[in-house]
C-alpha cells in the first residue's frame, strides 16, 4: 500500500515542505482581487475554491481556479517524481493538498481540496485521474450536488487505484478520502437534511 521508501529523510522533508508551499498558494483569492470581485472569503461560503469563486458569477475566473488549484498538485507530483523519486512524489502531493487546505499565509483557512487532489491523482496515475474526474463529474451531475460528486470521487478513488494496479498508492488515497470527507463535514450535515445547495443555485 506504500511506495518503496528510496529517498533520505532530508529530501523527503524538503519535497514536503516545497509541496505545502506550492498548495498553499490562494489562487482563487488572487484571481478574483485581481479581476476586482472582491474579497472571496466574505462571498458565499466564504471558500477559495472554484465552487465558491463561481459564486461571483464570473465563470472565467471559477474556471481558472479549478485549473490552476489542480495543477499546483500535479505540479508538485511530477516535479518530485522527476527529481526525487516516487515517495518524494507521493508525500509531495499529500503537502500539497495540506496546503491548499491549511495555508499558513490565510492562518490555516483555505479550501476543500478537490481540485488539487483531481490534479495530483492526474499526476499520480493519469488513467485512474480521468475516471475519478470522470465520477466526480457524473455524481455533481446526477445529484446537482458538487460536494456530492466530490464525495463520490474520492471514495472511489482507491477502487480506481486497485483496479489499475496501483496498490503502492492505495495509502495516500485513503489519507486523502479521509481528509475530503473531514473538509465536507458540514456539506455532509447539509445533505443529510436535504439543504446543501444545488449547482447553479446562488448563495
Amino acid at each position: 500500500m506504500l511506495p518503496e521508501i528510496t529517498s533520505s529523510v532530508p529530501v523527503l522533508i524538503l519535497w514536503a515542505v516545497l509541496g505545502y508551499l506550492l498548495g498553499s498558494i490562494p489562487f482563487g483569492l488572487l484571481l478574483t482581487r485581481a479581476m476586482n470581485l472582491g474579497d472571496l472569503r466574505s462571498i458565499g461560503s466564504g471558500n477559495i475554491g472554484a465552487t465558491n469563486v463561481l459564486r461571483t458569477g464570473n465563470k472565467a475566473a471559477a474556471a481558472g481556479t479549478l485549473i490552476l488549484d489542480g495543477g499546483k498538485g500535479a505540479v508538485a507530483v511530477l516535479l518530485a517524481r522527476w527529481l526525487a523519486g516516487e515517495d518524494a512524489a507521493q508525500l509531495a502531493g499529500l503537502a500539497a493538498f495540506l496546503g491548499h487546505c491549511f495555508p499558513v499565509w490565510l492562518k490555516f483557512k483555505g479550501g476543500k481540496g478537490v481540485a488539487t487532489f483531481i490534479g495530483l491523482i492526474l499526476a499520480l496515475h493519469w488513467p485512474v485521474g480521468l475516471i475519478t474526474c470522470a465520477t466526480w463529474l457524473a455524481g455533481a451531475a446526477m445529484s446537482r450536488i458538487s460536494s456530492m460528486g466530490a464525495l463520490i470521487a474520492a471514495l472511489l478513488s482507491t477502487v480506481w487505484m486497485v483496479l489499475f494496479g496501483q496498490i503502492e498508492m492505495t495509502a495516500l488515497t485513503l489519507v486523502l478520502t479521509v481528509l475530503i470527507f473531514w473538509r465536507h463535514r458540514e456539506n455532509i450535515d447539509r445533505i443529510r437534511k436535504g439543504t446543501e445547495s444545488k449547482i447553479g443555485q446562488k448563495g
